[in-house]
């Protein structure tokens, strides 16, 4: 689990101690609210094959942010078909990335 700093313990106690108090209007609630149901719903299973070296990689990132594995997974998923991943620059792209980055043996199906 990340460390907790200073700023972050401080509003964690405030939270704690009831001293914080929503600035959403009634209707930004609503509309968060019916957000957050759309996006949480899981109501379908894919099976997917992905090389060991993949998946690593991506538990190591989910450990890192907090988060299991197969959640990382879906966030991704989601945020790919909903246009809010990025994709990066060319000069992004040539640089090397850890293991991740190395070539891996192909062959053809």
């Amino acid at each position: 689990m990340p460390k907790i700093d200073e700023y972050e313990l401080e509003v964690l106690s405030a939270y704690e101690k009831g001293k914080l108090k929503s600035v959403a209007t009634k209707s930004e609630l609503a509309k968060f609210k019916a957000a957050a149901r759309a996006t949480a719903v899981k109501d379908r299973r894919v099976n997917i094959r992905l090389s060991s070296g993949d998946l690593s990689d991506i538990q190591v990132k989910a450990l890192e942010q907090g988060v299991p594995y197969q959640t990382l997974i879906a966030s991704v998923l989601h945020k790919y078909v909903t246009g809010h991943l990025a994709e990066r620059s060319d000069a992004a792209d040539s640089r090397p990335r850890g293991r991740a980055s190395k070539q891996r043996g192909t062959s053809a199906n």
